[in-house]
């Protein structure tokens, strides 16, 4: 546990957050984030560490994790706080305008605005129904593809027919020692190209596919040893592997978030696009855990939302200040 105070609360560590602690400290205002995950970089860390993101303006081409890198060596001059590994469970609002947060572990964070940075919110694998499935997790089934080499050279079998289960099809046939892809049905919802490229792989050989299919039962002693396949709802046989990967995507949730007395639409947070504030005054939610008319989910635009979020939470913090732009060109990177 822990007592905090700060100018700023970003809740979520992921990279739009990050970037709020940037855009935040140019203007003299201290951060404190708070994530639920033991490590920054939200998605890109715990998710897609290894993957190659294309948009991020200056970046042909970036790998998630070194993308998290870089921002949290743009953000060191300004000397952020972290409390990582506890979510946020309740807020307070003092007479004031500011805010008390308190998290799962009873940390508290006194601040005077707070900036919803979740992406998704918080989120869970959604994992096929299948008996003993969590006898295995960790022992054989993962959820996430974090590190690429644990997978080197072994049997894995990956189940889905998304982007997800398409990418890491692609990208694992290099690096295992055989690689199949089960999906229950006989096309793909992910990106044709990949789509594309993983039937040419099974022509010639590099991977395994089997359509119209599904995963019924997990086998083994104390960690996995073979996964039941049932081609068409009437042919089971046994697959000997590894790795059992489901990729059936995320379920996302609001968690206590939604008891904050915030605008919502759906699993989102309404925003006015002048500041990408809320509802409640001193409140702000940036990136994907916002919604309004146009939204694009993208990091960039997140990127974007934490720059005007910035400058109207100045006129918070420094009520009696008048805010006056001032471009790093010129004036720099000033520590705080």
């Amino acid at each position: 546990m822990e007592k905090v105070t700060t100018d700023i609360c970003i809740v979520g560590g992921g990279p739009v957050g990050l970037f709020a602690v940037f855009e935040a400290g140019l203007l003299k205002m201290k951060c404190h984030v708070v994530d639920a995950l033991p490590v920054v970089g939200g998605q890109l860390s715990e998710i897609y560490p290894k993957k190659p993101i294309y948009d991020i303006p200056g970046f042909p081409e970036i790998l998630a994790g070194d993308l998290v890198k870089n921002l949290e060596k743009q953000i060191a001059p300004f000397h952020p706080t972290f409390t990582l590994g506890e979510r946020v469970d309740g807020l307070e609002k003092l007479e004031d305008g500011s805010f008390i947060l308190r998290t799962s572990a009873g940390s508290e964070i006194a601040c005077k605005v707070v900036v919803i940075a979740g992406g998704l919110g918080s989120f869970e694998p959604r994992k096929p129904s299948i008996d003993k499935l969590e006898q295995y997790e960790d022992k054989g089934v993962v959820y996430m593809v974090r590190d690429p080499e644990q997978f080197r050279d072994k049997h894995v079998l990956i189940a889905g027919g998304g982007d997800s289960a398409l990418d890491w099809t692609i990208y694992l046939a290099g690096i295992c020692k055989e690689v199949t892809l089960v999906h229950r049905g006989s096309t793909f919802r992910g990106a044709p190209e990949s789509a594309a490229k993983v039937l040419s792989m099974a022509e010639e050989g590099q991977i395994k596919l089997i359509l119209k299919s599904n995963v019924t039962e997990v086998h083994g002693e104390d960690t996995l040893e073979a996964v039941t396949v049932m081609v068409d709802n009437a042919n089971p046989y046994k697959v000997d592997v590894d790795y059992f990967i489901p990729l059936f995507g995320l379920v996302p949730k609001l968690g206590p978030i939604e008891d904050w007395g915030l605008t919502l639409d759906k699993n989102a947070i309404a925003v006015n696009t002048l500041d990408y504030s809320t509802n409640v005054r001193g409140i702000y939610a940036i990136g994907d855990i916002n919604t309004y008319p146009g939204k694009l989910k993208l990091i960039l635009c997140g990127f974007h939302e934490a720059a005007l979020m910035a400058q109207s939470a100045y006129n918070i913090i420094y009520p009696d200040k008048k805010f006056v732009l001032k471009y790093t060109t010129v004036n720099g990177i000033q520590e705080i």
